[in-house]
């Protein structure tokens, strides 16, 4: 995200350098299609990164999800285990 950034930045001062001196037609074109193609992989980056942490909120959910399941498991075999020593019916 860094280099990207750093990309964009560059590509702005460029752009205000030919603000200033114009290079000329080229070099305007050129540069507005490396600034949008490198905006697109900053969009595209971002977007990958918001659903994978999203996937790992749900996985890490699951998983005390199901460790909460298997603690409650536990608890009903010694619920039915403590209820048959003392000679209770479960």
């Amino acid at each position: 995200m860094l280099v990207w950034c750093g990309i964009l930045f560059s590509l702005g001062i460029l752009a205000f350098m030919d603000s200033i001196f114009n290079y000329g037609e080229i070099f305007r074109q050129v540069n507005s299609v490396f600034f949008m193609l490198v905006s697109l992989g900053l969009l595209v980056r971002t977007t990958t990164k918001i659903r994978h942490a999203a996937r790992e909120k749900l996985a890490e959910r699951m998983t005390n999800l199901e460790m909460e399941l298997g603690a409650m498991k536990q608890r009903e075999e010694d619920r039915s285990r403590s209820g048959r020593r003392s000679g209770v019916p479960a």
